[in-house]
C-alpha cells in the first residue's frame, strides 16, 4: 500500500508529493520547497518516518515545481528525473525566475535521468507508470499507479480546470488531446492529484470539467 503525503509549498501554492510504502522507500514528486522553513518541514517528515528517498521525479520543469531540487540534491544526492523535452525546450529555472521577476535564488540541477512514456519507476515493492501528457509544457508527464488507483499529474489537469498553455512550448489542443488520451482513459474512480489545488477523480473530470 502506498502512502501519499502532500505538502503545499512556495508562492504559487504548489503541491509536492512524497510517496512511500511499507519498506520505507520513497519517491518525491515536484519538490517545490523554496525557503528554510519548507525545507525543514520536508526533511523533518522524511527523518521522522525513517524514509529512504530513491527518486526525485518531475512532472515538468516549470519554476514552481523545481524550487527544491537543489536542496534535495545537496541533502540526499538525488538528481531530478524528467522528460528530455522540458530540458531542451524550457528556459532553465534561474532564467524563469528572472522572467517572473522573482528574487528567489534557484539552482539549475542537471537531470539525472530522462523519463520515457510507458516506463516503470520502482521503489520498495511499488511501481509508478510514466504517462506522457504534453501541452502544459512540451515534456509534461504524469505518474500512475493502477494498484492503488491514483495518478499524480502535475499541471495538466485540475479539479474543474486544465493547465495553462501560454508558457514556453504550451499548446491547448495538444493538452486537451493528451488529457483525453492518457488521463480520462484511466478507470473512473482513479484519484487525480494535481500540481495545485485539491484532488479530484477521473469520473468527475469526465462529466463536470467545463474545459473538456
Amino acid at each position: 500500500m502506498i502512502t501519499i503525503k502532500s505538502f503545499e509549498f512556495n508562492y504559487f501554492q504548489e503541491n509536492t508529493f512524497l510517496l512511500y510504502d511499507d519498506t520505507r522507500e520513497a519517491v518525491l514528486i515536484d519538490c517545490g520547497c523554496c525557503c528554510k522553513e519548507e525545507e525543514k518541514e520536508l526533511a523533518g517528515f522524511i527523518l521522522e518516518n525513517k524514509l529512504t528517498l530513491k527518486h526525485l521525479l518531475c512532472t515538468h520543469l516549470h519554476l514552481d515545481h523545481v524550487f527544491g531540487n537543489g536542496f534535495i540534491y545537496k541533502t540526499y544526492g538525488l538528481k531530478p528525473e524528467v522528460n528530455k523535452l522540458d530540458v531542451e525546450l524550457l528556459p532553465p529555472p534561474d532564467e524563469q525566475a528572472k522572467l517572473f521577476r522573482l528574487r528567489q535564488p534557484v539552482e539549475n540541477i542537471p537531470a539525472g535521468k530522462y523519463l520515457v512514456g510507458g516506463e516503470t519507476i520502482k521503489f520498495g515493492t511499488s511501481e509508478l507508470q510514466v504517462l506522457t501528457v504534453p501541452g502544459h509544457s512540451p515534456g509534461s508527464v504524469a505518474f500512475y499507479n493502477k494498484k492503488n488507483g491514483f495518478a499524480i499529474v502535475g499541471d495538466a489537469l485540475f479539479a474543474g480546470s486544465i493547465g495553462r498553455t501560454d508558457l514556453w512550448g504550451g499548446n491547448h489542443e495538444v493538452l486537451v488531446a493528451a488529457i483525453h488520451d492518457k488521463l480520462l482513459s484511466l478507470p473512473d474512480e482513479t484519484v487525480i492529484y494535481p500540481g495545485h489545488g485539491p484532488e479530484t477523480r477521473v469520473i468527475d473530470e469526465k462529466f463536470n470539467n467545463p474545459l473538456l
